[in-house]
């Protein structure tokens, strides 16, 4: 059965203890997203990294192992929950999943705040392979390290597909002003965009 998980990013510890913010899972278009995509009757986890600011690859792989995850499983992936989904499925060579959607992809490109978290693995050039399709949605006026790491996901991993929004930044609410992201439901539910 065709299932679907939801990835967030790694808030600032500032963010994350902010008592006024939801939690990560919470946050932005994601608990949007879950409920639109069980309308579409897909199952849809949107698991909860504990201390995500401290990106601790253990941890964020435990969360993610609770979970579903074969042919026919969705994974989308905001920020470092891109990433993560890049070095998960990189390191599980033998793993196939359904369609890979890398909102906003970040790998710590400049190394500054990761803790070896991005280090220790080689992108698999192939992964597309084991997939129903990848795309990077990227916003053109999104920060500098997020450029970077699309520019090196498109250089090295093959037949990956790409979509740009104008002016989303990093896809929170802050810079979209809204909690809704039609346009990614679109992108999950159409398959034609993933042939080669």
């Amino acid at each position: 059965m065709k299932n679907a998980i939801i990835l967030h990013g790694g808030p600032s510890k500032e963010e994350y203890y902010d008592p006024e913010a939801p939690s990560m899972s919470n946050a932005h278009w994601i608990p949007w997203l879950q409920g639109q995509l069980l309308k579409h009757d897909i199952p849809t986890a949107t698991p909860e990294v504990p201390y995500s600011f401290d990106r601790n690859w253990e941890v964020w792989n435990r969360e993610v192992e609770r979970l579903d995850i074969g042919p026919e499983t969705v994974l989308i992936g905001h920020s470092t929950g891109a990433g993560f989904f890049v070095k998960y499925l990189s390191i599980h060579k033998k793993l196939k999943v359904d369609r890979v959607i890398l909102v906003a992809p970040w790998l710590d490109p400049d190394r500054e705040f990761t803790k070896n978290f991005f280090d220790d693995f080689e992108i698999d050039p192939n992964l597309v392979s084991r997939t129903g399709g990848v795309i990077i949605v990227n916003s053109d006026n999104d920060q500098e390290s997020v450029q970077k790491t699309v520019k090196i996901l498109r250089e090295k991993i093959k037949y990956i597909k790409y979509q740009e929004f104008h002016n989303y930044g990093h896809f929170y609410y802050e810079d979209m002003k809204t909690i809704q992201f039609p346009e990614l439901l679109k992108t999950i539910l159409e398959n034609k965009i993933f042939l080669p």
